[in-house]
């Protein structure tokens, strides 16, 4: 073989050309030109499934962004690009190489084909860096030990960092969200989320913000009816310019309607989620804890009144329908509503998924289109185990349905949840009370059903309650662990606490919304969509900080989120 210096130099040197003209590393490995004849590989040429080409761009992928091997198998498995760029054969994703593979081939390259590939990962890396194709928040920490970073503050880490995620917001999030306008657009995509980011930091509204770039003369501020005009696009199918709402699908099952709108926004915020998600990984924390989402619902409150007359029992004949009704605080209210899927826990509470909500509510005919809350949780899955394995899912008592609980046991994921406490219940609690030593107790192999038919057997925990509104004090919860002892109920309770950013999550996201009184839907959810992924980015802030500082997870946030709105708009509009 070549001197392997020599050799990874040169492949570096024609990555540095390509990553001038190249937006994605993917794009920059699949052009590259690989000497296989100066490479070693040991394993019979004649009999192998991927040649010595495919995999080292394979293992080149893998060793810049710092992922594991079986991670890797499983992003080839479902992301074409990938296999494309690799140069595997694109017709059949079921054909690509198993982590066992991976590691096979890495082992049968010789020592001097194993360094090329070392030098090549880290000079790739660098010009990958130098040129914005890579941000430092999508590849692996390399720690060093100097002197000046040994000393450097903390509020200098808090700089760091925080300017990692906003380099990442700029380059790999936040375009994601493409307005699909004319090339020669007076204000560009950049400038109308620089516009949407300044309106979150000022708690404002299209038309404030638009107000107050023309009082200081701002060229980079678009009046209201464009900057509304182009968030829109964003949510507007491809073959449609026109506004979408349920009456334009009258005569026909009227949730296609919205179910296109919401995969027009959710394809970008999918890209961009995924994005914020490898910027964590490598992280040790990250990959080996147990991983546990929650999934609840959230309102967006609706002050119209929906009735032309109640009392008759006539609604307004144009009233939104994707407002349903819900109770708190005990008051009935109106709103708009979307569910989430959240990491929890001991990670980065990263929101995985967003999906819109449509119940029937009083005000609407009986036979009024809906999502079943089984439906939502499967689509909520689906998104999130793109991104990570997870192993528990939360829900709250508005998620007690067995099709709900079905669909978790299938994917061999457990589930934890509280449950409205029932007449039988409430004699189990009574039963505990007048027991003389035992505060808990559990209800072994409760079935589950579907449709009268046995599906799995769940577990019943009883334990006590601080919440006011608990029966008896006590709280009731389900679970498909498999069987728990009296002695383990405490500990599985408390896990539930893990829900513990929920609610803080939900107003932070809320406090970022842009004011509007548009029923226009694509707004609605475009506003929530982003809102999310700004309150996502904020979390990242604050995980890359907690881990550089050894803080735990939990603790207060150490850069609030006003701050970080304020300067992820400034910095938009700075380099964007």
């Amino acid at each position: 073989m070549s001197d392997p210096a020599a050799v990874a130099e040169s492949i570096v040197v024609h990555a540095e050309t390509l990553c001038e003209r190249e937006d994605h590393l993917w794009e920059v490995i699949r052009q590259l030109s690989i000497p296989v004849d100066n490479l070693e590989d040991a394993r019979n040429q004649n009999r192998v499934d991927f040649e010595t080409d495919e995999m080292f761009r394979t293992l080149l992928f893998k060793g810049i962004r710092g992922i594991s091997q079986n991670e890797l198998a499983q992003q080839l498995g479902r992301k074409p690009t990938l296999v494309k760029s690799f140069h595997f054969d694109i017709t059949d994703l079921k054909k690509t190489p198993t982590q066992q593979q991976l590691s096979y081939t890495h082992g049968k390259f010789s020592e001097n084909t194993q360094e090329v590939l070392n030098r090549t990962v880290a000079g790739v890396r660098q010009v990958a860096l130098d040129n914005d194709v890579l941000t430092e928040a999508l590849v692996p920490s390399v720690p060093t030990e100097t002197e000046e970073e040994e000393s450097q503050s903390t509020s200098e880490y808090k700089k760091e960092k925080a300017q990692k995620t906003l380099t990442l917001a700029r380059k790999h999030v936040i375009p994601e969200f493409d307005t699909h306008r004319a090339a020669h657009k007076t204000y560009s995509d950049e400038v109308i989320l620089d516009m949407f980011a300044s309106i979150c930091a000022n708690n404002g509204s299209a038309h404030s913000e638009a107000e107050y770039g023309w009082l200081t003369d701002d060229d980079l501020t678009c009046d209201d009816s464009t900057f509304l005009r182009a968030i829109k696009k964003i949510a507007t199918p491809e073959d449609s310019d026109d506004q979408l709402t349920f009456e334009d699908f009258a005569d026909d099952d009227s949730m296609p309607g919205i179910d296109r709108i919401r995969d027009s926004v959710m394809t970008a915020f999918n890209a961009a989620t995924e994005n914020v998600v490898n910027s964590i990984r490598g992280d040790d924390p990250f990959d080996s804890r147990e991983t546990v989402a929650a999934i609840d619902i959230t309102h967006e409150q609706f002050h119209v009144w929906p009735w032309e007359d109640k009392e008759a029992g006539i609604a307004k004949p144009d009233y939104p329908k994707m407002v349903s009704g819900y109770k708190k605080d005990g008051e009935y209210k109106r709103g708009y509503k979307y569910a989430t899927i959240t990491l929890v826990g001991d990670h980065a509470p990263i929101v995985l998924g967003v999906e819109p909500v449509k119940e029937n509510s009083t005000w609407e005919p009986d036979d009024s289109p809906s999502y079943s809350k089984a439906d939502l949780v499967s689509r909520l899955l689906d998104r999130a185990e793109q991104f990570v394995d997870l192993d528990t899912v939360m829900f709250d008592r508005g998620f007690y349905v067995n099709r709900v609980y079905a669909d978790v046991h299938e994917r061999g994921l457990t589930y934890l949840s509280p449950v409205p406490t029932y007449e039988d219940d409430l004699a189990a609690i009574q039963n505990i009370q007048e027991h003389p030593t035992a505060d808990a107790a559990v209800k072994h192999d409760v079935p589950v059903r579907i449709d009268g038919e046995l599906h799995h057997e769940a577990e019943y925990l009883y334990a006590p309650s601080t919440s006011d509104d608990a029966d008896g004090k006590y709280a009731v919860f389900v679970t498909n662990e498999d069987r728990v002892e009296p002695a383990e109920i405490r500990s599985i309770v408390n896990g539930y606490s893990r829900r513990w950013d929920i609610e803080n999550q939900y107003k932070s996201i809320k406090s970022f919304m842009p004011k509007t009184s548009s029923t226009d839907y694509r707004l609605r959810l475009c506003n929530f969509a982003l809102s999310t992924l700004i309150y996502n980015l904020w979390r990242l802030t604050d995980y890359l900080i907690k881990v550089a500082l050894d803080e735990p997870i939990r603790s207060p946030p150490e850069i609030t989120a006003k701050t970080f709105v304020r300067a992820l708009g400034d910095f938009l509009r700075e380099v964007g």
